[in-house]
């Protein structure tokens, strides 16, 4: 038995990182399958568990195919391996979607995919009674996988390449392994992703099945609250019943969201697998201590735009309404920064009580800024924000006192020189790319506002953000083939970063 067990492990370490997932993707599928029976819904339960069969047997007839062939070795082929399953996996996830909807074109099914795979959620049907409760479910389903995907993928295969925002405090160069761990990487890459696969999903699992249950307890719906759960973990923002104003929970419920969003701000909050020198004490992290400042400022910004704004067209606020304008800022502003993209309950009822439009601007910036590195969360991340801040303030310092020297801390004085730099060629790398995602939208017909909100949601990976960066949501199913796969592209760069689809396209890494 013993040795029954060694072989599938030594088989299913032979197989391809690709077809592995594919197979877990093929599983999953029949989840949605089996709740769909149960709601006697049997087309829709048909359509998941055919695809979900249909998978599996490909995947079974490609390993036999390829049982002779040694699958490549080394992190730089993993990193290959995330960017086909953001770009072709959604093609197989997209079947049973599309089977069971049956009022929508493939390429639809397709974007919604990749949406919900790269985190993104961004809602091609703004009409949530349109989809069933499977597809519901499918949809969180997906986020939630792929957010699992980041969280290892950050830890066995981003980090050894010093990608993903690890690169600012790495003493290697983006794209390269680090010294200490390139021997280790070309020994046993599917190892180490073998194990930390196995350390991170009963964490991510639990944690998800944590919120699932606080949810219920406080009275949400059984759909709802694992829907949300799912996608707070993902930092995915898809919601069955259209976000928190349909939500049953009320302030409970937002309050459970609010406390598992911390999760998305920094890596330490979960795991001390990639924490640097220094900075393995949570209270002593950059990125978290940087993201709750954000938090308070913006929320205590916006709370007094609307007090502002009640005040010049005469009215006032009542002590409990101006706790829940506070709350409704301080959930919304918090979610945006995770790049979940969830909007509370009060948040409308502060915009109508002030009579001011939607601060679009800010909820764009704050996805900008991004989460913490290694989360689930998009953007530019807190730790290049917080390497781009030493280095302002090092500077500052030299202009007032020229032969000064730097006070701060070995892994800080890395930071503030070294990782400053990548920090910034990331953030011109994401302003061109901004830019370039920009002129696309608007060669295909697209307003500059429309274009600049679209191009930021997607490359931040925070969907919700085109219905509420504008008075007038943009409906994404009216834009043109061209533009859906536009986004898709902008989706998956936004997921992998620019610094990885460079590392991905450079010769000179593949011949190393």
């Amino acid at each position: 038995m013993a040795r029954a067990g060694t072989q599938q492990v030594g088989i299913l370490r032979r197989l391809p990182l690709f077809l592995l997932i594919w197979a877990i993707v093929s599983l999953a599928m029949w989840i949605p399958a089996v709740y769909a029976l149960v709601l006697d819904d049997h087309d829709t339960s048909r359509s998941f568990l055919y695809s979900g069969l249909l998978g599996l047997f490909l995947v079974a007839i490609i390993a036999m195919a390829s049982s002779n062939r040694i699958p490549r070795r080394g992190t730089l082929g993993q990193l290959a391996v995330m960017l086909a399953c953001f770009t072709i996996l959604p093609i197989f996830l997209a079947i049973p979607l599309h089977d069971a909807l049956g009022t929508t074109t493939f390429l639809n099914a397709y974007f919604d995919m990749v949406s919900a795979l790269t985190t993104t959620g961004a809602d091609l049907f703004p009409d949530y009674n349109r989809l069933s409760a499977p597809l519901h479910l499918w949809r969180a389903l997906v986020g939630w996988m792929g957010g699992l995907l980041m969280w290892i993928a950050a830890a066995a295969i981003l980090a050894p390449l010093s990608l993903g925002g690890f690169e600012v405090t790495a003493k290697g160069q983006p794209g390269r392994p680090v010294s200490g761990v390139a021997q280790s990487e070309r020994v046993d890459p599917r190892g180490r992703l073998l194990r930390v696969a196995r350390t991170l999903t009963p964490v991510y699992a639990g944690l998800t099945v944590a919120i699932w249950v606080l949810l219920m307890i406080a009275g949400e719906a059984g759909l709802t609250a694992v829907c949300h759960a799912m996608s707070v973990m993902a930092t995915s923002g898809i919601s069955p019943v259209g976000g928190m104003e349909g939500a049953q929970a009320g302030f409970t419920g937002e309050a459970i969201l609010f406390l598992f969003l911390f999760f998305a701000l920094s890596r330490l909050t979960f795991s001390t697998d990639t924490a640097a020198t220094g900075f393995s004490r949570l209270d002593r992290d950059p990125e978290f201590r940087i993201g709750l400042m954000t938090v308070l400022a913006v929320a205590l910004l916006l709370f007094f735009r609307v007090v502002a704004g009640v005040t010049e067209i005469g009215g006032q606020i009542a002590p409990l309404q101006a706790l829940q304008v506070i709350w409704g800022m301080l959930f919304t502003v918090l979610a945006f920064l995770t790049t979940a993209g969830f909007e509370s309950a009060n948040w409308n009822d502060a915009q109508q009580l002030s009579g001011l439009g939607t601060p679009g601007l800010l909820l764009m910036g704050l996805a900008l800024i991004g989460g913490g590195v290694a989360t689930t969360a998009g953007g530019v991340k807190l730790l290049r924000v917080f390497a781009l801040y030493l280095n302002g303030a090092r500077e500052i310092d030299r202009l007032i006192y020229p032969s000064s020297v730097s006070g701060v801390g070995g892994g800080n004085r890395r930071i503030q020189s070294d990782g400053a730099f990548i920090a910034w060629i990331f953030l011109m790398l994401f302003a061109l790319t901004l830019a370039v995602f920009n002129l696309l939208l608007a060669a295909m017909g697209a307003g500059f506002e429309q274009a600049m909100v679209l191009s930021v949601a997607t490359l931040t990976t925070t969907g919700p953000l085109i219905e509420l960066a504008t008075d007038v949501p943009i409906r994404l199913i009216d834009l043109s083939a061209g533009a859906k796969l536009t986004l898709c592209a902008a989706m998956v760069i936004g997921r992998l970063e620019t610094l990885a689809i460079i590392a991905l396209i450079t010769p000179s890494l593949w011949r190393d």
